[in-house]
């Protein structure tokens, strides 16, 4: 049987993961806006904004610059994400991604030259104030693990469950789903990718790299792809910031609950830590509830 390795999540070197975090949750809130835009404007048209995407519409958008340029921050926001996994616990770096929450919603009032208002700034203190108080909590009290075979075949198995629901449901009724459903899967999807992530860095680094572990690495590809795939459909139905809030959202919250209910990272943590979680997650989520209702305002509501 293996013994689990646990290393305090602070020690040594391991604090680097915060802050390469945050840089890929920046680059991810660049990267959506950027596709948002070339999506946008291929669709310019509200009565197409529910198609599907397509394999014509696909190829219409590697023929834009703006698709690529977001294609390329979010392959880099990828590659920021999987080095911070490498140097801190899933627990304490994935919750750092709401900060492109932020970040989208800062550019996007830059962009259209409007101002955010008092209650888009409140959600925005009210979500960085949460991640920033999950991810010191997590910071001081997570552990990182050494990650065995019974980590990657639970993962696995979740996963393919996963994968089923959402190819049977995407096959049955994909006309009725709107952009929070495109969303919701794709945060769902990008959760298990994290979580995926962190057990084939762990494995490779532990010197156990074998069948398993390449398992899990297409397994890893084919969540991120699927993953991928949605987004791009929630483009077409929902606005950058709909799109990030709920990435944001759903993507942590899947991959939080998969490190400590699957590998263990705050099986150390003390009983006031899990109220610390427990505060902070739900303060960042009404940030992003509020958010979202602030959105929405614009389009509803007459000025003053």
């Amino acid at each position: 049987m293996i013994q689990t390795l646990a290393v305090p999540a602070l020690s040594s070197y391991h604090w680097l993961g915060i802050p390469i975090a945050v840089a890929g949750a920046v680059l991810l809130a660049l990267g959506t806006l950027f596709q948002h835009k070339a999506v946008e404007d291929q669709d310019p048209a509200p009565g197409r904004a529910a198609g599907s995407m397509g394999g014509g519409r696909l190829r219409a958008l590697l023929r834009k610059p703006a698709w690529l340029a977001g294609t390329a921050l979010l392959a880099a926001a990828i590659l920021l994400q999987l080095t911070s996994l490498r140097f801190s616990p899933l627990i304490v770096v994935q919750p750092i991604g709401a900060v492109a929450l932020v970040v989208t919603t800062l550019a996007t009032a830059r962009m259209t030259r409007r101002s955010p208002g008092r209650r888009a700034l409140t959600s925005v203190a009210l979500c960085t104030g949460g991640v920033g108080g999950f991810v010191t909590v997590a910071a001081v009290s997570a552990q990182d693990v050494e990650i065995n075979d019974r980590h990657l075949i639970t993962i696995l198995a979740l996963l393919g469950a996963v994968l089923g629901a959402l190819g049977a449901g995407f096959g049955l009724w994909r006309h009725r789903w709107g952009a929070v459903v495109f969303t919701a899967g794709a945060g769902i999807l990008f959760g298990f990718v994290a979580a995926l992530a962190k057990t084939v860095i762990a494995r490779l680094f532990q010197g156990d790299f074998e069948w398993l572990s390449l398992t899990c690495l297409t397994g890893l590809v084919l969540a991120a792809l699927s993953g991928t795939f949605l987004v791009q459909n929630a483009h077409t139905r929902g606005t950058p910031e709909l799109v990030v809030a709920g990435l944001t959202v759903v993507d942590p919250l899947v991959a939080v609950t998969l490190a400590i209910t699957v590998l263990g990272e705050a099986d150390t943590a003390p009983p006031l830590a899990f109220l610390g979680f427990a505060l902070a997650g739900a303060t960042a989520v009404a940030g992003v509830i509020l958010l979202a209702t602030v959105k929405t305002a614009p389009a509803t509501t007459s000025p003053g």
